[in-house]
């Protein structure tokens, strides 16, 4: 694995830890793709770095859990906007 690529896998997982943000906010954040991301966070970084990938890993379980409940609001706020 390059050098560039542990950089920004490492870089994207404090960036996570530290906002709590999504793999799909992330991936907006660097201009790459929520696949990438998702394998930087998910593969990647569990052979660079185990104590980072644990701490990455509960906050995506988080997220994952969180998820419908944010998709719900969304919703609500678009239909709450189609009323008026």
């Amino acid at each position: 694995m390059s050098k560039r690529i542990e950089e920004r896998v490492i870089e994207v997982a404090h960036y996570i830890i530290d906002s709590k943000d999504t793999v799909r906010g992330s991936a907006k954040k660097f201009g790459v793709s929520k696949s990438t991301i998702h394998k930087d966070v998910s593969q990647r970084l569990e052979k660079i770095n185990k104590a980072l990938y644990t701490e990455v890993r509960k906050i995506l379980n988080e997220n994952k859990a969180e998820r419908h409940i944010r998709g719900g609001l969304a919703t609500k706020k678009k239909y709450e906007k189609l009323k008026l």
